[in-house]
């Protein structure tokens, strides 16, 4: 009887654990959607919330970088490669965003590394590589 009582438990724990690791894949899959939705419609200032708050604490964005953000528009925001460990709370996600310049006109391609850590205490994941810099390679 004691045994079937730890085996009982057991299997509760793991029912528990597998719901907890289902319950932070979708907190990821969440914060990711919209994280990807505030970048494609330009909506820079509310991404921010999005990123650690010790990233946003030590770097900034000042106004004359939301600026920047103004003077183009991202066409497309395509999602080519991820990967989690859930075990260390780390997820990574490479994307490509088509950007165009609103003066020029001109479109071209940037790729941009979303790096994601999940935060126990707040049970939220966090983005922790910043804004991405649309300006790479110009």
């Amino acid at each position: 009887m004691r045994l079937f009582k730890v085996l009982l438990l057991l299997c509760l724990c793991a029912v528990a654990g597998g719901a907890l690791a289902s319950k932070k894949t979708n907190s990821l899959d969440t914060n990711q959607y919209a994280w990807s939705g505030a970048i494609r419609w330009g909506e820079f200032e509310q991404a921010q919330n999005l990123i650690d708050p010790k990233y946003r604490k030590e770097h900034p964005v000042t106004a004359l970088e939301l600026e920047r953000y103004k003077q183009v528009q991202v066409s497309s925001y395509r999602d080519i490669g991820s990967s989690m460990d859930k075990e260390l709370g780390l997820a990574v996600r490479d994307i490509e965003i088509g950007v165009i310049n609103r003066h020029t006109q001109a479109e071209r391609t940037v790729r941009y590394r979303e790096e994601w850590r999940w935060d126990p205490i707040a049970k939220t994941w966090w983005l922790v590589s910043g804004l991405p810099d649309l300006w790479d390679g110009l």
